[in-house]
């Protein structure tokens, strides 16, 4: 039978992939020592395994960034994209940059028929290409090995080539001042899809609420739409009206504009 510190070992791994023994002993509040012996009958069943100083689970080790990143909040990220697909008709034109959000919402998008979509994601474009008579266009360039996704001057003057009904970016940041990320050329690029699109989508689950990135995509008032899963903090609501951007909180009744 696992303790309940057993069973929190197990979540954390579980969201988080791997973690060093010193950051799980003082997540719980205990000694290295106590979580070594925590450890024990977990990688002695074969549920973990011990790598360099710390734990992973037994499945997930070795396992790409982006596919780790897939699971972090994963709940709500599908309740967004759930939102989000439902809004998305036949036949419709969708532009899509990488991101573990905007993946979900591509999964979400597998029944409907005759899409048009414009991707730099390799993982978007597998997931939608050759079902449903949808077509998909991929941006060339750089192909990313943790995303799967080209970057670049050629993957930017690919997609400038094409107008669409929904553009839809993920966020890695989100504060009063706007939409931020920690990558110079997904910033630009996602900056790109949004002016490609008559509707201006950002999906953001709230863990990115209150965060600064390092570089800054775009103001409010370049968005027509944001969605996530939970209400956010005052500065950032204030900011959403001030701009006339809609918040949609996916899974509420209303929408806030």
């Amino acid at each position: 039978m696992l303790s309940k510190r057993h069973q929190q070992i197990l979540r954390i791994l579980n969201e988080e992939g791997t973690v060093t023994i010193s950051s799980l002993a003082a997540r719980l509040d205990v000694s290295l020592e106590t979580v070594r012996r925590d450890v024990k009958p977990l990688t002695e069943n074969g549920s973990v395994l011990k790598i360099h100083g710390a734990v992973g689970l037994a499945g997930q080790i070795g396992e790409a960034p982006f596919e780790r990143r897939m699971r972090e909040n994963a709940v709500a990220k599908q309740t967004i994209a759930r939102h989000l697909a439902s809004t998305i008709h036949n036949g419709e034109s969708v532009m899509l940059d990488t991101g573990t959000t905007t993946s979900f919402v591509a999964r979400e998008l597998t029944g409907h028929r005759r899409l048009t979509v414009v991707t730099n994601s390799s993982d978007i474009a597998r997931t939608l290409a050759t079902v449903n008579g949808n077509r998909v266009y991929m941006a060339g360039g750089e192909l990313r090995s943790d995303s799967g996704a080209a970057f670049g001057n050629s993957a930017i003057d690919f997609i400038t080539r094409f107008t669409v009904a929904h553009a839809v970016i993920s966020a890695g940041a989100l504060d009063a001042g706007g939409v931020m990320d920690f990558d110079l050329e997904e910033s630009e690029f996602a900056r790109r899809v949004l002016a490609c699109g008559e509707r201006k989508v950002v999906v953001s689950d709230g863990s990115k609420f209150g965060r600064r990135g390092l570089v800054s995509v775009c103001r409010f008032d370049a968005v027509s739409e944001l969605i996530t899963d939970r209400d956010p903090p005052e500065e950032i609501a204030d900011a959403l009206e001030a701009a006339g951007t809609t918040l949609t909180v996916a899974g509420a009744s209303s929408q806030k504009s």
